[in-house]
């Protein structure tokens, strides 16, 4: 049976989501403890809606297991889950997963939050937000933002991978700040490519400190390679704000359509 499992994490102290031998890994770290509470014999592999780098956080993250069981072990799970693991990993629920359900495939979007300030910061949240010099400007960020939006190849803020594709569909792409001075970056895609939510930031924040100007993004945008000048910021700004799911009956349907090589035409 294939469980669902949605978690959360501070990823802090953590190397990253995927398992890398020696190092400490949210993956390697859940796979463990489910092999030990299950005795299954040693870890299963999971699969993520999203793997993010090292120092990333997640507020919603999603995963899948499949286990070769009889009965339905997800209360049992959850409970023991929650005795067990370390204080930065959050078991939220664990449930049987629907026919079709796959939990990288069959997301929908997955929505990113990252945190930058341009004052004194919080303490309290050092290890979540990322400090900048020069003040920023909003509506500049913003005005940046709208030049990305929408379905483009995003090889200029991507980290390249032999035959991964870099076209992604931008949703979502705004600033607000906070009562308390934090500006929060709004990010939402079917998908990101590696580095790419921290290069886009890294990008908006040369032009919301006058660093750089509007065209100078507009152009960088329409590189067919990772751009030299665009800036990747640090990891603990960012967090992984949630992953969507269509209906139950739609699942399967959207892990054929994701696994398809994209294009720049829209459906």
């Amino acid at each position: 049976m294939r469980l669902r499992i949605d978690l959360a994490y501070d990823g802090t102290g953590f190397h990253g989501w995927a398992t890398q031998p020696g190092l400490r890994t949210v993956q390697g770290t859940l796979e463990e403890w489910i092999g030990q509470v299950l005795r299954l014999g040693g870890p299963p592999s999971l699969t993520v809606a999203g793997r993010t780098d090292a120092g990333v956080h997640a507020r919603r993250q999603t995963c899948h297991v499949d286990l070769d069981l009889d009965e339905d072990p997800s209360a049992t799970l959850l409970h023991r889950l929650r005795r067990v693991l370390p204080d930065d990993i959050s078991v939220r629920a664990v449930t049987v997963a629907p026919p079709g359900f796959d939990a990288r495939f069959s997301a929908l979007w997955r929505r990113y939050c990252y945190r930058l300030v341009d004052r004194a910061p919080d303490p309290l949240l050092r290890g979540h937000i990322t400090p900048v010099r020069e003040p920023l400007d909003v509506g500049a960020l913003n005005a940046g933002a709208e030049l990305l939006v929408g379905l483009r190849d995003f090889a200029a803020f991507c980290k390249p991978r032999a035959g991964a594709t870099t076209i992604r569909h931008l949703r979502e792409l705004s600033a607000t700040r906070r009562d308390d001075g934090v500006v929060e970056v709004h990010l939402l895609a079917d998908a990101f490519c590696h580095s790419m939510v921290r290069s886009l930031v890294g990008a908006l924040t040369s032009v919301a400190t006058g660093r750089r100007s509007l065209s100078w993004l507009e152009e960088a945008a329409t590189s067919t390679v990772r751009h030299g000048e665009v800036q990747v910021m640090a990891a603990r700004g960012l967090t992984l704000e949630d992953v969507g799911y269509p209906p139950d009956d739609e699942l399967a349907a959207r892990a054929t359509e994701a696994r398809a090589r994209r294009t720049l035409e829209e459906d």
